[in-house]
């Protein structure tokens, strides 16, 4: 009986210990006292050894599976492997997939010395008493804080002794300004175990807490973990999710691959940056600055890891308060988005098979014979010689100058892929862009020192190294002569993760530590150089092992410019590969979807994550590039498809085509109304591009970036909006002649009708038939359209149309941005024209504040207003009666048409009640 207490004491003093322990760990005051006393730990530990039966865990092991953190990401440990390392060893018998080799409570690391002062904060170092687990472990590190800005935190870890590559994004990085008390966080430091809490500093929330398990750096393996403010976490692309991020033990792999989306890959693009949103509406963001092959583990505690390969770990903390603030503080470290030109926001038609000018001739003319919009023809690479890029086909595509040229008179753009592998097998001198690279030494190298060759369509290649300014020369005087020959408006540059059809090269890679490393995350062929190239190949500025990830980047940059230069005009990039930053120089689309519903409903959330990313011209395939599209799919795709910032119609070769015009009259009527609803909005959609180029507003935002305190709104990724007045609600189900959508707290008009909805947060059935998408306009806001035609050429020159959506008090404001659509740089140089709407009192004001001239010549042709309370007796529109005006008193719409009033020229439109 005895003994029997004596156990029973003894677990219940465990297990209060194990409690204790829990909550100590989350209050960084307290793990400071405990772990800088080592003789009261070992007083605990040694206390409970004393009375605990031999199968009893430690006290230190003692925790909830969710608290657990792998010890053993780099392999399977056995129990005997487990203990070496100094880890507990407890196996689970239920299905969580919480790891059975996990860090205890408190786990050796580096050791803290005293904060010093710096030019723009404070630096420490971090020294190891006896080596991790890990090879060729960093035993120091050097430790900077920064204040970025009162709302922007930066930490950088690194090795002081040996020169690590660090990513060196194009836009640089802004200089704080703020003062120590003008900072909207805190930091406190635990000095050994090292580990750091960041808090809120207006509510005390923890935001980051890297106590709760060690930090690892060695060679190739850099590991780093931290609690989470909640669970509401969104970011962490290019991957096949939900917009907010499951956090049941899931394992995401930043490494750019050539990969259809589905579940659980790698896919094109890296992008280490998650936002995470808090309690009360509130925000923050982090972004780990590392190009290599990084995995992200996610566990329910809320708890997340970094484990990278290489580089070093160079934190950003954005402290928002609100999710938009995140994402501009997020851009002002690497760059607001290009301004995109615009005809580049009307509608894009292209395929894999369209095999001469004579057939892409007459995809654009079945485009103008069935009345519907298209501003750009593209071209696959069916174009290219043998599959060569900057060649035509001499036979199929010789008159290619003279189609783009017909194109341009009808007032189109046109064009066509641009893959990075340069041939290399033509006879010498057949071939110039290989043969003029080989001379100016622009294509990276295997180690020793050799032309890489790896396999692209047209067969063996090489891969220009764009890391090499001596490269994006050579890249310039590619497209400049290519240019002369085919007058193109854009490039689309594929295949850039570099995807390879054979992996590492032809001739195979060495067995080295880069090729096979200690640790390699999750990714599709089990291999860093899995389709792609060796990880030991050489470029300009480190290996491929460091840059592989900003392949993509670095081609995007050297296009765009290129461009620039070679037309003279705002230029038009689009890429499949992607890192952050490349919103600066590109659009993205999201790959090789599939023709299905899921991927139509998976698409809303890649482009809003997109849009949180940094890239904001963004869209997928519409009707999808793999597979055989339906009728009843294409429909609804389109639909959606008409509210992603970059709409494009792509598919297979191999596959049915999918042209509007293919399909029945039902549905050509049906996707024309869709084409020729975003055609109005084109000067709506241009403005929002506007504030993401000059203030880094989001143009696709979810819910919760407007109604970041809604339950709801936070987790919707079936619904988005555009700015924050117009509410998409697509259908996105088979045979769906209805749709449940959710409309956020406030008053919420249909576009279609002006039927108001004031709504107190509440789901509600819409009727939706083939021929519908669901619109709404949120209260207090003023919409500024135009009549749309089959190209933005011609809608450019129509009149206007405002959408005016009053709020309870009768007031709403707008704004439009207008240039040539085509110039660089015309905000950052003056020459465009702005102007603000305001609407009160009866009355909607349109006042021009800047003015350039083009404007001139356009007029505001008519004006509907919505929530107008009663019949208004008259209509007046600068001073002079307007005749032509309707009343609808079941919507409460008034509806002005027939107004010729120059948009370059303060406009009073009133009404008496």
């Amino acid at each position: 009986m005895a003994v029997s207490i004596k156990l029973t004491v003894a677990v219940l003093l465990t297990l209060a210990l194990a409690a204790f322990m829990d909550f100590i760990i989350s209050k960084p005051s307290f793990m400071d006292f405990i772990t800088s006393k080592p003789s009261f730990m070992d007083f605990i530990t040694s206390k409970v050894g004393e009375n605990a039966p031999e199968t009893q865990q430690p006290v230190q092991c003692v925790m909830s599976p969710d608290r657990r953190f792998d010890c053993g990401r780099d392999r399977v440990l056995s129990q005997g492997e487990c203990e070496q390392r100094a880890c507990c060893y407890s196996p689970l018998t239920n299905s969580s997939r919480a790891p059975w080799c996990f860090y205890p409570h408190v786990y050796p690391g580096y050791s803290m010395s005293a904060l010093t002062p710096t030019h723009r904060g404070q630096a420490a170092t971090l020294t190891r008493d006896s080596p991790s687990y890990l090879p060729r472990d960093v035993p120091a590190l050097h430790l900077q804080e920064t204040q970025e800005s009162a709302g922007c935190l930066r930490l950088t870890l690194k090795d002081p002794w040996t020169r690590r590559y660090e990513v060196d994004l194009p836009s640089g990085v802004p200089q704080g300004k703020a003062t120590a008390q003008d900072a909207l966080y805190a930091i406190k430091y635990q000095t050994q175990p090292f580990g750091f809490v960041v808090t809120r500093k207006s509510n005390g929330r923890v935001l980051m807490n890297t106590t709760v398990a060690p930090l690892l750096f060695s060679d190739q393996y850099l590991q780093l973990s931290t609690s989470l403010a909640s669970s509401l976490v969104s970011g962490l692309g290019e991957h096949y999710t939900p917009l907010i991020l499951d956090l049941n033990w899931t394992s995401l792999t930043l490494w750019n691959r050539d990969m259809a989306p589905h579940p659980h890959a790698n896919l094109y693009g890296s992008h280490p940056f998650y936002m995470v949103q808090e309690e009360d509406g509130l925000a923050h963001g982090v972004f780990l600055l590392n190009s290599n092959a990084i995995e992200v583990i996610l566990q329910p505690l809320p708890a997340l890891t970094w484990v990278s390969t290489g580089g070093i770990l160079d934190l950003y903390i954005f402290m928002g308060p609100d999710p938009q603030t995140v994402l501009r503080q997020y851009l002002q470290v690497i760059g607001y988005p290009m301004m995109p030109p615009y005809w580049s926001l009307g509608f894009h038609l292209c395929r894999w098979g369209y095999t001469s000018t004579n057939m892409t001739r007459r995809v654009v003319q079945r485009m103008r014979d069935a009345n519907l919009p298209m501003d750009v023809q593209w071209n696959d690479l069916d174009y290219a010689s043998k599959s060569r890029v900057f060649t035509f086909d001499p036979v199929r595509f010789r008159d290619i100058k003279d189609m783009v040229e017909e194109f341009h008179e009808k007032g189109l753009k046109y064009i066509l892929i641009l893959d990075p592998g340069i041939s290399t097998t033509s006879p010498p001198g057949t071939y110039q862009p290989f043969d003029d690279g080989l001379k100016r030494d622009v294509f990276i190298k295997n180690a020793t020192g050799h032309l890489l060759i790896g396999k692209l369509w047209p067969g063996p290649t090489a891969f220009p190294d764009f890391t090499n300014p001596e490269t994006r020369h050579w890249w310039e005087d590619c497209i400049r002569a290519f240019y002369a020959q085919v007058p193109m408006d854009g490039l689309w540059i594929d295949m850039n993760e570099p995807s390879s059809f054979v992996s590492g090269s032809l001739e195979g890679c060495p067995d080295t530590d880069v090729e096979n490393p200690p640790y390699t995350p999750r990714v599709i062929g089990g291999r860093l150089n899995s389709g792609t190239l060796c990880m030991s190949a050489e470029q300009k500025l480190s290996t491929h092992y460091n840059l592989h990830n900003m392949y993509g980047l670095t081609e995007a940059f050297a296009t765009h410019s290129a461009l620039v230069k070679v037309r003279g005009k705002r230029p038009f990039v689009l890429s499949r590969s992607s890192f952050p930053s490349i919103g600066r120089f590109s659009g993205v689309w999201t790959g090789d979807v599939r023709s299905d519903w899921e991927q139509l409903r998976y698409s809303i959330p890649s482009v809003l994550r997109f849009s949180l990313l940094g890239v904001p011209l963004v869209g997928a395939d519409i009707c999808g590039f793999q597979g055989n599209t339906t009728e009843e799919l294409c429909v609804r795709w389109m639909q959606l498809g008409a509210f992603y910032p970059f709409m494009r119609n792509h598919n297979d070769r191999q596959y049915a085509s999918q042209e509007p015009y293919v399909f029945g009259q039902k549905a050509q009527t049906a996707m024309r109304i869709a084409l020729n609803l975003r055609y109005s909005l084109l000067p709506f959609l241009y403005t929002l591009f506007h504030h993401a180029h000059t203030s880094g507003d989001a143009v696709a935002r979810p819910l919760f970036m407007e109604f970041p305190a809604d339950p709801n709104s936070q987790i919707i990724d079936r619904q988005f909006l555009w700015g924050s007045s117009l509410l998409i609600s697509p259908v996105l189900e088979e045979g769906a002649v209805d749709v449940v959508a959710y409309l956020p707290p406030c008053t919420w008009y249909s576009l279609h009708n002006g039927q108001p909805f004031h709504s107190e947060g509440q789901f509600l059935v819409l009727s939706a038939p083939l021929d519908t998408i669901n619109i709404h306009v949120r209260e207090g806001h003023i919409i500024p359209q135009q009549e749309p035609a089959l190209s933005t050429t011609t809608s450019r020159k129509n009149p206007f149309l405002l959408t005016v959506a009053l709020s309870a008090e009768g007031s709403a404001c707008g704004d439009l941005f207008w240039d040539d659509g085509d110039s660089m740089d015309s905000f950052e140089g003056g020459s465009y024209s702005y102007v603000n709407f305001t609407a009160g009192q009866s009355q909607v004001v349109s006042n021009p504040i800047e003015m350039n001239g083009t404007l001139d010549g356009l007029m505001l042709g008519a004006m509907q207003v919505f929530g107008v309370p009663s019949q208004p007796q008259y209509v007046v529109a600068n001073g002079e009666e307007v005749r032509d005006f309707v009343y609808n008193s079941d919507t409460k719409v008034l509806k002005v048409s027939r107004l010729t009033l120059p948009m370059s020229k303060m406009i009073t439109v009133q009404w008496a009640p």
